[in-house]
């Protein structure tokens, strides 16, 4: 199955979620024991470092776990499980962000249309399935994003509850 092709006539990068399964067992996005400080040490953009710095302590105070490394590259906070249809389990964190090259992934649980208002407010950004892309943290509307942020760590709680 190919990509969806953007506006731009470019393939379009797919929200990379944790949870899927790997071919070997193990999932590619498990919670690991690496050190968060040290991925965010070896960001070579001292602006892309310092967002990363600061979305680790917005996700820190809204969801009041502590940083985990999930993979390689994503940061996340908190730990709920969850269950397919089909009956596969697996766990997710409540909140989590990559900084990739070109923005910053958000990776939240919340259902972006029931928070249309608020991201009309937040600024500049893309939206991917469970995924709010963000270039610059400069650009948007911190208390915005605070906000969103703390709704989706509300909401992922509820759901590993249910």
């Amino acid at each position: 199955m190919s990509r969806p092709i953007s506006r731009h006539g470019r393939r379009r990068r797919r929200c990379r979620v944790p949870g899927p399964a790997s071919t070997h067992g193990r999932r590619e996005q498990d919670a690991t024991d690496s050190s968060v400080d040290a991925f965010i040490d070896g960001i070579p953009d001292p602006t892309r470092r310092a967002d990363a710095r600061r979305l680790q302590s917005i996700m820190e105070d809204a969801s009041g776990e502590p940083p985990v490394m999930w993979g390689t590259n994503i940061v996340g906070f908190g730990t709920r499980r969850y269950r397919y249809a089909s009956g596969r389990t697996g766990e997710t964190p409540f909140v989590g962000y990559s900084p990739r090259g070109t923005a910053l992934s958000l990776y939240l649980a919340l259902e972006f249309d029931d928070v249309r208002e608020d991201l009309d407010k937040l600024g500049p950004h893309r939206l991917g399935k469970g995924c709010l892309y963000i270039t610059r943290l400069a650009g948007v509307d911190e208390k915005v994003l605070i906000e969103l942020i703390e709704r989706s760590v509300a909401a992922a709680r509820q759901l590993g509850e249910s």
